[in-house]
C-alpha cells in the first residue's frame, strides 16, 4: 500500500508508552460540580463536538481547534502528490509538528512534515470529499482523545466509520505523536464486495430472546489502577476478566451492525478475535474525563495473514453503560499483497 493510500482516512492520530503509575484522573478527580464550572473552557470546540470532558488546557484547544478546522474544511481542487502548499494539506499540516510522528492503521510510522504532508496528498487525490465531526472528545492535559465520525465517497457510496485520533501534545498544541484507531475494512466491504473478504466479525450477534448480561452498567468508572490488569487481560486472551469488568455493558466495536447487549453475543465477539489475533500489547496513553475514559494498547498482531503487524486498540468507557473498541481488522482477514490490490481497486475510476 502506498503512503498516500496509508493516509485514507486522513487527519487524526498516535503512539507513546504512559507511566502507569504517573497518569493523573485529572477531571475525574475534581469535586462534584468541577466539571461544570470548566464549561467555558474552548468553547468553540464544545460547540462544535458532541461530548467534550476533561482538563482542558490551553494546548488541548489549540489542537482541537485546528483538528475540527481540517476535517470541515473542503479540498477543492484536489492536491498535486508532495504539494504542501495546497490550502487544505497546509491546514492538516499546521495539526503537527515539524517533528511529528504518525502512525496508520497496519504501517510503521511516518515522521516529520515532508512525509506526513505527501501521505495526505495521496489521500485527498483518493478521497478529496473527506469530512469528520467530533463525537467523544476527552483532553487530559498534552493527552488528547478525539473522538470522530468520518464520512468519504468511494465508488459512488458514502462510507461512514468512527475513529479515535489518539495524540500526545507540545505546548503549542501542535501534536509531537499520534495514532489512528479505526477499522479500514469498512472502506472495501461495500465499495468494491467482488475483492473484499469475509468480515472477521461476520455473523456475530445477540441471539433473540437470549438473556443480557447480568450486572447493569459497568460497576464504576474506569480508572489508572486498573490498566496493569487490563493490560494482562489483554495480552493473556482472558476473556472471562475483561466481561467480568464490564458488567452488563453494551459493547460496540468493528464489524457489528449494533452493540451488543448479551453475554453470549460479547464473549463470541471476543473469542473471534482471539481465535484469530495474537497481540502483544503495551500500555500506552489514558484521557480520564468526568464520564468517560480512553484507554490505548499498542504493540504487535500476528494471526492468518501476517506476523508481527504493527497494531493497537483503544477501549472506551462511557456513560450509560457504553463499552467501545476501536481497531483495524483488515490485516486480520488480508495479507499485504491483498491488501495493495484493495487499495489498487478502490483508486480505479
Amino acid at each position: 500500500m502506498s503512503t498516500g493510500r496509508r493516509g485514507l482516512v486522513g487527519a487524526v492520530v498516535a503512539v507513546v508508552a504512559v507511566v502507569v503509575a504517573g497518569v493523573a484522573t485529572s477531571a475525574a478527580a475534581l469535586p462534584d460540580g468541577g466539571e461544570a464550572a470548566r464549561l467555558g473552557d474552548c468553547p468553540e470546540v464544545r460547540a462544535k463536538v458532541e461530548r467534550l470532558e476533561g482538563r482542558i488546557t490551553p494546548n488541548a484547544c489549540a489542537f482541537m481547534m485546528r483538528q475540527i478546522a481540517f476535517g470541515e474544511m473542503p479540498t477543492g481542487n484536489p492536491p498535486a502528490i508532495g504539494d504542501p502548499n495546497h490550502p487544505r494539506v497546509k491546514a492538516y499540516l499546521d495539526i503537527f509538528d515539524e517533528d511529528a510522528t504518525l502512525w496508520e492503521a497496519g504501517a510503521d510510522p511516518q515522521h516529520g512534515h515532508d512525509v506526513i504532508g505527501t501521505s495526505i496528498t495521496g489521500s485527498l487525490r483518493l478521497a478529496p470529499d473527506l469530512r469528520y465531526r467530533g463525537t467523544d472528545v476527552v483532553a487530559d492535559g498534552s493527552a488528547m482523545m478525539f473522538g470522530q465520525w468520518n464520512e468519504v465517497a468511494l465508488k459512488g457510496r458514502t462510507v461512514a466509520y468512527p475513529q479515535v485520533a489518539r495524540n500526545v501534545l507540545g505546548d503549542d498544541g501542535k501534536t509531537l505523536q499520534a495514532r489512528r484507531y479505526y477499522d479500514r475494512y469498512e472502506l472495501f466491504r461495500d465499495t468494491v464486495p467482488e475483492l473484499a473478504p469475509k468480515g472477521l466479525f461476520e455473523g456475530i450477534a445477540d441471539s433473540a430472546g437470549a438473556p443480557t448480561a447480568s450486572g447493569g452498567a459497568a460497576q464504576e468508572p474506569f480508572r489508572a489502577r486498573e490498566i496493569p490488569t487490563r493490560l494482562a487481560a489483554w495480552n493473556s486472551e482472558d476473556v472471562d476478566a475483561l466481561l467480568t469488568r464490564m458488567g452488563g455493558a453494551r459493547l460496540a466495536g468493528p464489524g457489528l451492525a449494533a452493540p451488543l447487549k448479551t453475554a453470549a453475543g460479547k464473549r463470541a465477539y471476543l473469542q473471534r478475535f482471539f481465535d484469530t489475533a495474537d497481540v502483544r500489547l503495551k500500555a500506552g496513553q489514558a484521557a480520564f474525563g468526568r464520564t468517560t475514559t480512553y484507554v490505548e494498547w499498542h504493540g504487535t498482531v500476528s494471526g492468518p495473514k501476517g506476523k508481527d503487524i504493527p497494531f493497537g486498540i483503544v477501549e472506551r468507557f462511557g456513560p450509560g453503560g457504553e463499552w467501545e473498541l476501536y481497531f483495524d481488522t483488515l490485516p486480520l482477514v488480508a495479507d499485504p499483497a491483498e491488501i495493495s490490490v484493495l487499495f489498487q481497486r478502490l483508486a480505479q475510476p
